[in-house]
């Protein structure tokens, strides 16, 4: 978990200034705990918007729990390497779509208010673009109801709030 926490001070120090860096870096003080979901003041995840392959369209996943379609992304494990490793483990496993690329910068951070392992807590949410295939063919993991391929002037409701800012950002990471 040492290397994986280095990361994300590495990371998140290198965003640009202001209250989502300062205040993800001020929960990173505590150390490690604060990648770990059971962290009560919150803990870092990641996420990933995944593009079509000729950047027409965005993937997005109706999630499970509060019905609203999203980027794909969730909790960093111990064993990821880094933030970015995760954002593209949980955008494989949740897209089910082999030979996904990653843009290595992120492109969002973003924190919200979650209920997480039954206590009230904040994701501090570093994003990502990722490329897929072009014969990509998603498959519906047990995290969400759909996934579905969107083009960015259609964007399917409800949309969760933050995720359709990532699009210009994720389309201009591979242009």
């Amino acid at each position: 978990m040492a290397e994986l926490y280095d990361d994300a001070v590495r990371v998140l120090s290198g965003w640009r200034a202001g209250e989502p860096r300062d205040r993800s870096l001020a929960l990173l003080d505590a150390g490690p705990v604060a990648l770990t979901r059971g962290y009560d003041p919150g803990h870092v995840t990641a996420s990933a918007l995944v593009v079509s392959a000729d950047l027409s369209r965005v993937l997005l996943c109706l999630h499970g729990r509060f019905h609203r379609w999203v980027q794909l992304g969730g909790h960093v494990e111990a064993g990821d390497p880094s933030i970015a490793a995760a954002a593209l483990r949980e955008a494989t496993e949740e897209s089910g779509i082999d030979g996904l690329r990653l843009h290595p910068e992120p492109i969002d951070l973003d924190i919200h208010p979650v209920r997480c392992a039954g206590r009230d807590s904040f994701h501090h949410d570093v994003r990502y673009a990722v490329l897929a295939p072009p014969d990509a063919r998603e498959r519906v993991s047990a995290e969400s109801d759909a996934l579905g391929w969107f083009r960015p002037d259609e964007l399917p409701t409800p949309l969760a709030s933050a995720t359709e800012h990532l699009i210009a950002p994720a389309l201009a990471a591979f242009r």
